[in-house]
């Protein structure tokens, strides 16, 4: 049962990736008084990509051919293995946090790997910004869950979700400033102003999203926009797994998927609300916008070490 939960989910994220952002893009044109696109317009162009012929640069090699895949994929195996419609994992193995980091790094990896590959100027420079948007945000995020293993007990994301759902994370006031840092790190994960602009292929920042075309460019577009909402659950899932499933009753189960549906909306709403007040900066000085996040996520690490 528990392996068609996983299934389904993940196939459930796939599906409804190019909705949530065109929803997203829909709330930011109407903040912006424009008309807007329609909210089915990346599934427009994943269509229209996926009957278009393949076009690669000169001297790409097999890295460049592998990413796409690659990248969709491990957001795929994330999906499948978050506690997000139940409290419990629908594969432990999947769930671990260690495996979750590794499974979010390697995307980014071979992102950066694909724009060298590649041999192209802009292509090489998105790929740097990727790498040090990496840097300067993963840290935060692995101090944060460390705080949470440590708090639960367990590197298991379904424990974790089960513990806070029931009260039972402690010390509060760790778990809550480690939330708030959780959120602040997947905003910046999540690619939106004024770190990053998940559309902006052409553009420095997506650089390597320029290289590619036909059906590895629909991948990539629709693993950018996984990956967004992959974040955002892996965010509701541990720090706001209240109304989750806590048995595998299928009234239990509906509940679960209509409550991690209304959370995961709230969520893009906010990100958008906030997107729309800041403007992109340069790569150059997004350490002065990360420090912040750093030092709350090494704050809630001093509160769980004092026990309060």
């Amino acid at each position: 049962m528990t392996i068609i939960i996983a299934i389904l989910q993940a196939i459930l994220l796939v599906v409804v990736a190019p909705l949530i952002s065109g929803i997203a893009r829909k709330i930011r044109a109407k903040m912006h008084s424009r008309k807007g696109t329609s909210i089915l317009q990346d599934y427009y162009d994943l269509a229209k990509l996926m009957k278009r012929s393949e076009v690669r640069e000169g001297g790409s090699g097999i890295i460049s051919r592998l990413m796409p895949p690659i990248f969709l994929g491990c957001f795929v195996l994330i999906a499948a293995g978050l506690p997000l419609v139940m409290q419990a994992c629908p594969i432990p193995m999947l769930g671990d946090m260690i495996t979750i980091l590794y499974l979010m790094a390697l995307p980014r990896f071979m992102f950066a790997l694909a724009s060298i590959d590649s041999a192209g100027s802009y292509t090489a420079i998105g790929g740097i910004r990727e790498l040090l948007v990496g840097v300067l945000v993963e840290p935060s995020l692995i101090l944060v869950l460390f705080v949470m293993a440590s708090a639960v007990g367990s590197t298991n994301v379904g424990l974790m979700s089960t513990a806070v759902a029931n009260l039972q994370a402690t010390p509060l006031v760790a778990v809550v400033v480690a939330g708030v840092a959780c959120a602040m790190a997947c905003y910046i994960e999540m690619g939106k102003l004024p770190f990053d602009m998940a559309e902006a292929e052409q553009e420095i920042q997506e650089g390597p999203l320029a290289a590619y075309s036909g059906p590895s460019l629909a991948m990539l577009k629709l693993g950018v926009s996984l990956k967004q909402v992959v974040v955002a659950s892996l965010l509701v899932c541990i720090f706001l797994p209240f109304g989750s499933a806590p048995t595998l009753a299928p009234l239990d189960i509906l509940i679960g998927f209509l409550v991690f549906v209304a959370k995961v909306l709230v969520v893009f709403l906010i990100a958008s609300v906030i997107e729309n007040s800041a403007m992109r900066a340069r790569y150059k000085i997004l350490g002065r916008y990360t420090w912040f996040v750093v030092g709350i996520a090494s704050l809630s690490l001093v509160f769980l070490i004092i026990g309060i």
